[in-house]
């Protein structure tokens, strides 16, 4: 498998690769975003890992150009602004995992592999027959990674599609927050659970486009439930 590194620091960018490259993963290294970009645009990774404080594109703005072109490949975020409001942007802008400075190898190596579990990469790692859920007026096609809803294409975040897909697998069933942070981000560690309520309101609102109506509700002091109709819900 082939990593994308991002890192202006040279110390820190030769530890990390020569760290990865001790489990047999090869490490594209690139020191400043525009030089990433130059390597995205032609060549194809099944891992980014992203610095934010990058000369040239930010590691921020290489997330929004990466999904705003499409590419699903799991983004993990490696920086020192580790407030709650950098990890908020951070995921907003397409990440899928956030990792302060200064890290634990042996941590940042689990990062990787949970990413990589939820995330097959590449075009391999398509499924061997057609495969979809579908809920109410939402349907998931699990072999394109395509979500309509009443037949319109709805565009979502590889974050949003698995939150989505985890609750098309459990519908009707009230999933807490600590359930969908441990399904969905794949953590065995303490995170803040407001990372859930952020993503379940960017689902709701592309899942709500147009006027439609509400299928995942709030339970108060529990969770989140994939409902058609739910009383006293918000």
């Amino acid at each position: 498998m082939r990593f994308l590194l991002v890192e202006d620091e040279p110390n820190v960018a030769s530890v990390v690769k020569r760290t990865l490259e001790e489990d047999q993963y090869e490490v594209v290294v690139a020191p400043d975003g525009t030089t990433a970009w130059e390597y995205i645009s032609q060549f194809s990774y099944d891992l980014f890992l992203f610095d934010v404080m990058l000369p040239g594109i930010n590691g921020m703005e290489l997330c929004r150009r990466c999904r705003s072109r499409g590419l699903q490949t799991p983004i993990l975020m490696l920086t020192a602004l580790g407030t709650s409001d950098n990890v908020v942007m951070g995921l907003d802008s397409g990440a899928d995992d956030y990792l302060i400075k200064p890290f634990n190898l042996g941590e940042l190596k689990a990062r990787i592999r949970s990413l990589l579990r939820r995330q097959p990469a590449g075009e391999a790692a398509a499924t061997p027959a057609r495969n979809t859920r579908s809920f109410a007026d939402v349907v998931m096609d699990q072999e394109e990674k395509q979500v309509t809803r009443n037949g319109q294409l709805i565009e979502l975040t590889a974050t949003e599609y698995r939150l989505l897909e985890y609750f098309l697998r459990n519908p009707r069933k009230v999933l807490s927050r600590m359930d969908l942070l441990e399904q969905v981000w794949g953590y065995d560690f303490n995170m803040n659970t407001k990372v859930v309520d952020v993503y379940i309101n960017y689902l709701r609102r592309k899942l709500e486009k147009g006027g439609a109506a509400r299928i995942i509700h709030t339970v108060v002091g529990m969770g989140y439930i994939l409902k058609e109709v739910y009383e006293d819900s918000n």
